[in-house]
């Protein structure tokens, strides 16, 4: 059998807060095929981006174990997990979290250069052409839309070729004409570098998508099924 792409078993995350400990995730179990397209969804506070964090490695399990590439995240300080994480994962947020200080350009390959890629200046911008932003490459982020900086986030994304691609809610703060133009390229990156998706999103239509659909509720998994056929 195939190593998945993911795997959880009974990872639990739990943080401090003003109040004391909060129990954000409970007992969370599942595994994710190499190509296939999750989506997480739930009401606010279920705990959907606090999975995605985890698969990510951006936040730690409090206990149990996550897996990614058959890779032990669980336990891996800091720096091993950015080097990993850099290495085989792409991770787009709903707010781009773009240097704005950086060029677009700069902004797609300076991950490229902290991994040790001697083309990465040359990488970034055919992943900028890919996602419609020949035009833009010498603009920083002030200087360009919303929509036009979540292409960005995306090419950030896609110039490694991750073998995994987390998106947090990468609709959230874009119109519904751009945000559907968003997901079009987002779909366009897996099936160009064959990667595993991951979102977490309110939107129906693009729940509809995906090849298998996860609901949380209160921190556990209520819901676990697959699309008979994703549009």
């Amino acid at each position: 059998m195939a190593t998945p792409a993911l795997h959880l078993q009974n990872a639990a995350l739990s943080l401090e807060g003003n109040a004391g400990r909060v129990d954000i995730l409970h007992d969370i179990s599942l595994t994710v095929d190499h190509g296939e397209t999750l989506g997480l969804v739930g009401p606010s506070g279920s705990g959907k981006s606090s999975l995605l964090m985890l698969m990510g490695g951006l936040e730690q399990a409090t206990s149990g174990s996550v897996r990614v590439m058959d890779r032990d995240i669980t336990d891996l300080d800091e720096d091993t997990l950015a080097r990993f994480r850099r290495g085989n994962m792409g991770v787009v947020f709903q707010n781009f979290h773009l240097i704005p200080t950086m060029t677009a350009l700069e902004n797609v390959a300076t991950p490229l250069e902290l991994a040790g890629h001697k083309d990465a200046f040359d990488r970034a911008a055919d992943e900028l052409r890919s996602v419609g932003l020949s035009h833009r490459l010498d603009h920083y982020p002030a200087q360009m839309s919303g929509g036009e900086q979540q292409r960005v986030a995306l090419a950030r994304a896609a110039a490694p070729r991750p073998r995994v691609v987390l998106a947090d809610e990468p609709t959230g703060n874009l119109d519904e004409t751009t945000g559907s133009a968003i997901i079009d390229l987002l779909f366009d990156l897996r099936d160009r570098h064959g990667a595993t998706l991951v979102l977490v999103t309110h939107s129906h239509s693009l729940a509809r998508k995906c090849d298998r659909v996860i609901r949380l509720r209160d921190g556990r998994i209520a819901e676990d099924f697959r699309q008979e056929a994703a549009e």
